[in-house]
């Protein structure tokens, strides 16, 4: 399953191998956020779940820890992060320690696809846009809904530009009721000055990884036709982005019966 996985996490990353897995750390470095929202997940979580003391996130595929560690500083909520790539994991408990907030967090190194078999009863579990590494979109809703206790929530963002028609009809299918949705017509941002975010339509993030490619080239010559090849693959991605123009990124909150 750990094979399948790193295949399906590098198809979500645009990238042609799993060859590239390890040079990610490296070519990341410069974000902290990783494509999710910290400011709307917060948002949405302080509005609609009854928080307390004993109040539990899941947080699946939590790259470098952003959502993680921001909803605990914020909401004072316990979070456990989970992600494949150990140096994200690492990167994620550096900043919690940073934030105070290490209390609060745990990160663990591991197979979403396994950690959603075991982990259970959470008050709230949190999914980013990675493409189908839980399977399609029925069986992912499915999975995700088996982690959250009764009345609980999945967070969901950018579900793969789907239509509002056809996530109507999803919803229903999985038995999960809409609370709210959000869209980037009016983004709720987390930090304005956070030298980290990573703005998914903008050229400051393409500008970045270029220059991580380039410095990677010049320390692995071998790798060459590898990381261009990224390049290329990051390109249609952030033009396929922009050109979406009928469909808004989402972010959908979900309650389960």
């Amino acid at each position: 399953m750990l094979k399948e996985t790193e295949e399906k996490l590098a198809q979500s990353l645009t990238a042609e191998t799993t060859e590239l897995l390890p040079f990610l750390p490296y070519l990341f470095q410069d974000f902290w956020e990783l494509g999710i929202d910290p400011g709307v997940m917060t948002e949405l979580i302080h509005k609609h779940v009854g928080l307390s003391e004993s109040t539990r996130v899941l947080d699946l595929a939590c790259g470098k820890g952003a959502v993680s560690v921001k909803l605990a500083k914020k909401l004072r909520v316990k979070v456990k992060g989970i992600d494949l790539i150990p140096e994200f994991i690492a990167y994620a408990a550096q900043k919690a320690r940073e934030f105070s907030v290490d209390d609060l967090c745990e990160f663990v190194v591991g197979d979403i696809n396994e950690a959603v078999k075991k982990e259970k009863n959470y008050d709230c579990v949190i999914f980013g846009a990675i493409g189908d590494v839980l399977g399609d979109h029925a069986e992912t809703l499915n999975k995700l809904k088996a982690t959250v206790k009764p009345g609980g929530y999945l967070l969901l963002d950018n579900y793969d530009f789907i239509s509002e028609k056809q996530s109507t009809a999803l919803f229903r299918e999985t038995g999960l009721e809409l609370i709210e949705a959000v869209s980037d017509d009016n983004p709720v941002r987390s930090d304005e000055n956070d030298s980290f975010q990573l703005i998914a339509d903008s050229d400051l993030g393409m500008a970045a990884i270029t220059a991580r490619v380039n410095e990677l080239i010049k320390k692995r010559p071998d790798k060459k036709a590898l990381f261009e090849g990224y390049i290329r693959s990051q390109q249609k991605e952030y033009a396929f982005i922009e050109n979406q123009n009928s469909v808004d990124n989402v972010t959908w909150i979900l309650k389960k019966a």
